[in-house]
C-alpha cells in the first residue's frame, strides 16, 4: 500500500520567496490498484510522482510504502523496495544495447525470448531493437517505449509512469494500453500513471485530479471523467470569449 500524508514541496522562486508546488497532499493507494493522476499543466502531477520516487525531496509530510516510512530514502533505496519510475523524457545510454538495459532492469541475464517479449509488449519489433544502442539514433518515442519495457522487466510492486503516451504513435499507444490493462487484470502491480489520454483514464480504478498543488477531486471514472470534460468545455468557452474581446 502507498500512503502519502500531508505532503508538501516548496522551491525558491526568482525573488527568493518560497513557491508551493505541492500543498498538503494526502493520498492512499491500495495494493494492485490502477490509479490515473490527471489535471491541468503545472498543477503538480509530475512533482507528486517524483516525490514518491524520491527524485524531489519533500519539504513536509510523509510517504509510506508497504508500511515503511520511505520519506527520506534515496531513489536507489526506493527502487530496491520495488518502486519503478518511467520519465516523460527518458535518458539515453551511449554504448549500452537495449538487451543489456533490459538485463540491468531485471537484475539478471534474461533469455533472448523473454527480452524480446518485453519489447513486444510496448509495441516494438524485437528483432529490430534488441541489439540497438540506447543513444541518439533512437527517436524520443522509441526511447520512451524501451524505458517502459525496462519498468515492466523490473516487475516492481509499484510502477509509476509519467505521461507514457508522450511521443508515441497511435499503433504503439494502443499496444501499450493493452499492456497496462493486462498488468492490471493479472494484479501484477500497483500502477500509478500521469495522463490526459481518455483511453488511459478509462482503464483506471480511480482518477485523482491534481490542481494548484493539491488533490482537487478523487473518484471512479464515472464520477470524475464527466467533471474533467465539463471543466475543459468551460475553459475553452472562456478562451474563445477572450479572443472575441
Amino acid at each position: 500500500m502507498l500512503e502519502i500524508k500531508n505532503l508538501s514541496y516548496r522551491v525558491d522562486g526568482e525573488n527568493g520567496a518560497a513557491v508551493e508546488i505541492l500543498r498538503d497532499v494526502s493520498l492512499t493507494v491500495e495494493d494492485k490498484k490502477f490509479i490515473v493522476i490527471t489535471g491541468p499543466n503545472g498543477g503538480g502531477k509530475t512533482s507528486l510522482a517524483r516525490a514518491i520516487m524520491g527524485i524531489y525531496p519533500p519539504t513536509g509530510g510523509e510517504i509510506f510504502w508497504n508500511g515503511e516510512d520511505i520519506t527520506r530514502l534515496s531513489v536507489t533505496e526506493r527502487a530496491q523496495r520495488g518502486i519503478s519510475y518511467g520519465f516523460q523524457q527518458p535518458p539515453r545510454f551511449k554504448g549500452m544495447k537495449v538487451r543489456d538495459l533490459l538485463n540491468v532492469a531485471a537484475g539478471e541475464k534474461m533469455s533472448h525470448d523473454t527480452a524480446c517479449n518485453y519489447l513486444t509488449k510496448v509495441g516494438l519489433c524485437a528483432r529490430d531493437y534488441i541489439d540497438r544502442d540506447v543513444d541518439t539514433s533512437l527517436s524520443g518515442g522509441e526511447v520512451k517505449r524501451i524505458e517502459i519495457a525496462t519498468v515492466l522487466a523490473r516487475k516492481s510492486g509499484l510502477m509509476i509512469f509519467d505521461e507514457p503516451e508522450a511521443g508515441i504513435d497511435l499503433w504503439s499507444f494502443a499496444r501499450l494500453t493493452d499492456t497496462f490493462r493486462e498488468i492490471h487484470d493479472k494484479k501484477e502491480a500497483t500502477i500509478l500513471i500521469i495522463s490526459h489520454q481518455e483511453r488511459i483514464l478509462r482503464l483506471a480504478d480511480e482518477i485523482v485530479l491534481i490542481a494548484n498543488g493539491a488533490v482537487a477531486a478523487r473518484g471512479s471514472v464515472e464520477e470524475i471523467y464527466p467533471k474533467i470534460i465539463a471543466e475543459t468545455v468551460i475553459a475553452c468557452d472562456r478562451l474563445e470569449g477572450d479572443r472575441k474581446c
